[in-house]
C-alpha cells in the first residue's frame, strides 16, 4: 500500500514503528456531517445521520487496506482478535497478525493507544477512559499480543490533557490503591476535585508492564475544538479513529 499522506482529515503517528505497520489518526475536519457532529464524524452511535457517518468512513476506506474492524466500545478490558470472526464485538481493544486487517478504536478525549512489536508481527489498538485504564484495559491488550513487553512499543494518541481533566477525589483513590505511584498524576483542584493526566497513568501502567518504548501523548482534545472532537466540552459532538493495520 502506498504511504498515507497527511491530510486535514487525518495524519500518521510519529513513531518508529517497523516497516509495514501502518497508523492512521482522523481528527474531526474534512467530513459531511454538520453541527454538532462536524465533520468527520466517524462514530455511528451518537445521534448523527446514518448516511452520513457512511459518507465518512467510506472517505476513509480510500487510504485503508480494508474495512476497519470497528468495535461497541463499553469501557471494559475487552481484547478482540480481528482474525477470529467478521463480527462487531464489544469489547476496547483489537488486536490482529493479518495483513491488511485493520484494527481501529474510537474517541472523543479517552485515550487511544496503538501498539506493535519490534518485528511488525502483531498490532493493536485500545481505547482507554479512566475506568478502562483502571481496570487493566492496556495490560490485557499486551497479554493478548502474546510477545514479550519488552519487545512491544505503544503510541498514545489525542486525549484530553491534563489541564483540563478534572475527577473527582474517588477517582484518583481508586488509581493510588492500585499504585501509590499514581498519586503523582493528580493535581488538587477546587472543591475537593483534582486534575488527573492520563498520559501519566498510562505510561506508568505500561512501563509497570514492561513496556518501555512509549511515544506520543502530546495533544489535548478538549483544547483543540478545531482539530478534535471532545465530549466533555461539547457532550454531543463526533468520533475520531485512531487505527493500525499490517501491510
Amino acid at each position: 500500500m502506498a504511504t498515507v499522506t497527511t491530510t486535514e482529515s487525518w495524519y500518521c503517528p510519529d513513531w518508529p514503528a517497523p516497516a509495514g505497520v501502518r497508523a492512521l489518526q482522523t481528527t474531526r475536519c474534512g467530513g459531511v456531517s454538520e453541527a454538532p457532529w462536524q465533520s468527520l464524524n466517524l462514530g455511528d452511535h451518537v445521534g448523527d445521520r446514518p448516511e452520513d457517518v457512511a459518507a465518512n468512513r467510506a472517505r476513509l476506506a480510500t487510504v485503508l487496506p480494508s474495512q476497519p474492524c470497528w468495535l461497541r466500545q463499553v469501557h471494559g478490558v475487552t481484547v478482540f482478535d480481528a482474525d477470529s470472526a467478521p463480527q462487531v464485538p464489544e469489547a476496547d481493544a483489537v488486536m490482529s497478525r493479518q495483513a491488511g486487517r485493520v484494527c481501529a478504536v474510537m474517541t472523543a478525549d479517552c485515550l487511544p493507544v496503538l501498539f506493535c512489536d519490534r518485528s511488525g508481527s502483531v498490532v493493536a489498538a485500545a481505547h482507554a477512559g479512566w475506568r478502562g485504564l483502571r481496570a487493566g484495559i492496556l495490560e490485557a491488550t499486551i497479554a493478548a499480543m502474546a510477545v514479550p513487553p519488552s519487545h512491544l512499543m505503544a503510541w498514545l494518541g489525542p486525549a484530553i490533557g491534563s489541564a483540563s481533566f478534572e475527577v473527582c477525589a474517588e477517582v484518583r483513590e481508586a488509581f493510588v490503591a492500585d499504585d501509590p505511584a499514581a498519586d503523582a498524576a493528580f493535581v488538587a483542584g477546587v472543591g475537593g476535585r483534582y486534575l488527573a493526566d492520563l498520559y501519566q497513568l498510562a505510561r506508568q501502567r505500561l512501563q509497570r508492564a514492561g513496556v518501555t518504548d512509549i511515544h506520543g501523548g502530546e495533544r489535548c482534545t478538549l483544547q483543540d475544538s478545531e482539530r478534535y472532537f471532545s465530549y466533555r466540552r461539547d457532550g454531543v459532538t463526533g468520533r475520531m479513529a485512531t487505527l493500525i493495520w499490517r501491510d
